[in-house]
């Protein structure tokens, strides 16, 4: 089996306009309702990020926070995102784990990254791990065939950002504004220069996320990056729809339209897009 950098590549390389990368928080609002959402839209998705809730979220805004804390109390532990992920990707398209350092600290790098592995997990987004940090998780994580996804903001120095181009994997997720998740995005002269700036350092595609709403600003981002994360929007959906068939259609039809506003194409239902 390719390990999680080649399956990630070929994730972007398959994808019709920026791939598409829907988050779903596990174990949120329940582990049988996040694990159903994640197949869900792992059938419309180049890639699935699925999150590890996390008692300090620091890069979550409300929405996340709300979903991490709701999820925790209901009985998610990394074990059980782990067995979610595993579902989500005998769908088809590679998954990554959205979590914190302690998290990986408290199992373990080894084991972490072990288990990241069994559960057919092709990468890890770790906000809180400097990319010129976490030397044991880093090898551990290569030793497990497992990507780790570094971060940018549009405050990353030029000398961070060839720093992130040099050991990076998988690609790189641009935080569209300085702050957390959860506001509007904007594709203007700032993003657009983060993201000149990123690509002159870092050849991993680029993947942008946090404010990301609306199927147009989805296509907004497509003409800048190569890839769209959603996230908060998708939770304010399925809570917002009024019950869980609801929440499914809600979810469903926002992917839809999502893909569609990308220019990406569904393949048969047996899971991911091809070209």
């Amino acid at each position: 089996m390719a390990d999680g950098s080649e399956r990630l590549a070929a994730a972007f390389a398959a994808a019709r306009g920026a791939a598409f990368i829907p988050y779903v928080m596990g174990g949120y609002p329940d582990p049988a309702t996040s694990a159903e959402r994640a197949v869900q839209v792992a059938g419309h998705a180049d890639i699935v990020e699925i999150g590890v809730p996390f008692s300090d979220p620091l890069a979550d805004g409300p929405t996340i926070q709300a979903a991490g804390q709701a999820a925790l109390e209901a009985g998610a532990s990394p074990e059980v995102v782990l067995e979610i992920a595993a579902q989500a990707a005998r769908v088809g398209p590679p998954v990554v784990l959205m979590t914190y350092v302690n998290v990986v600290l408290s199992a373990g790098p080894r084991a972490f990254c072990e288990r990241a592995a069994k559960a057919d997990v092709s990468g890890l987004i770790i906000p809180d791990l400097p990319i010129d940090e976490g030397g044991e998780i880093r090898d551990q994580a290569a030793r497990a065939g497992l990507a780790i996804v570094p971060l940018a903001a549009p405050t990353t120095t030029d000398d961070r950002l060839a720093r992130m181009g040099r050991v990076g994997e998988g690609f790189l997720y641009c935080v569209s504004v300085t702050g957390v998740t959860g506001g509007s995005v904007q594709v203007g002269e700032e993003l657009r220069g983060f993201l000149a700036r990123a690509r002159r350092h870092v050849s991993l595609p680029l993947a942008v996320g946090f404010g990301v709403r609306t199927p147009q600003d989805a296509a907004n981002i497509s003409e800048v990056a190569d890839g769209v994360v959603i996230a908060s929007q998708l939770i304010r959906l399925a809570d917002d729809a009024g019950g869980p068939d609801a929440a499914r259609a809600a979810v469903e039809d926002y992917c839809i339209s999502v893909v569609e506003a990308i220019g990406a194409t569904r393949t048969a239902p047996s899971g991911g897009r091809s070209s």
